[in-house]
């Protein structure tokens, strides 16, 4: 990988050259700088704790694992510098996550419902056989997506805010709260009201365009599975 003198990302591309090769120095720096912003990223996956795993699963790869003939592979050399390295490590990790779901589903036992998809004669489902993906998905990701964006325009600036410093300019809880002249608890205890709301709001309007449940759940997983051009910074502070 080559660092590209005046590249706005030339230091985190560095930083990752450096780490692929092996640099000690600069794995301890991307621990200690980056560390916090994949937790904060598997947070926002999952509040539960789940996608933390999963990020703690990524050292190995980036650190680099061997491969047949012995040679030391980093997830690193995938990084190109294209964008900032939190922004990659996050698309990663969001990739990583929505396997992981992706793979449980398959574990889990079928679930005994009349509106289940019967499968083929040979056993194969409408993926397996490669047939044509849900034509109602494009109405789904608009839907949600404007639904977001409404339900955060009904947050108070406040909690916009909150939002934006933490997500958007990755600031931390100590610093948000800072920010905000609020405990870094406090702050950890309102965002997670503050995604609640927003959630349970999304689910109302979805109701109010005249979705079932089953709908909605497929208009969510749409999203998890493809967000698309979501702009998070727009859908916070326009």
């Amino acid at each position: 990988m080559l660092v590209v003198a005046g590249s706005p990302y030339a230091a985190d591309l560095e930083l990752a050259n450096r780490c692929a090769a092996g640099d000690a120095a600069a794995w301890e720096r991307f621990v200690l700088e980056y560390r916090p912003v994949l937790y904060r990223a598997a947070d926002a996956l999952d509040p539960g704790g789940g996608a933390r795993e999963v990020a703690d699963s990524l050292y190995a790869e980036l650190f680099g694992v061997r491969d047949g003939a012995g040679e030391r592979r980093s997830l690193f050399h995938y990084f190109h510098g294209r964008s900032s390295l939190a922004t990659w490590l996050r698309a990663v990790l969001a990739q990583r996550f929505v396997d992981r779901l992706r793979a449980q589903r398959r574990l889990e036992p079928l679930p005994d419902e009349a509106h289940t998809e019967a499968p083929a004669v040979d056993g194969s489902t409408a993926v397996d056989r490669g047939e044509p993906p849900d034509p109602d998905r494009n109405r789904y990701l608009s839907l949600v997506r404007q639904a977001l964006g409404r339900a955060v325009a009904r947050l108070s600036d406040r909690d916009r805010l909150r939002l934006g410093c933490y997500y958007v300019q990755q600031l931390t809880l100590a610093e948000t709260g800072r920010l905000l002249k609020e405990h870094e608890a406090t702050v950890s205890r309102q965002l997670a009201r503050t995604r609640g709301a927003i959630r349970d709001d999304v689910e109302r309007l979805l109701r109010g365009e005249g979705l079932t449940a089953d709908q909605i759940a497929a208009c969510v997983a749409s999203v998890a599975d493809d967000p698309g051009p979501l702009d998070l910074k727009k859908v916070i502070y326009e």
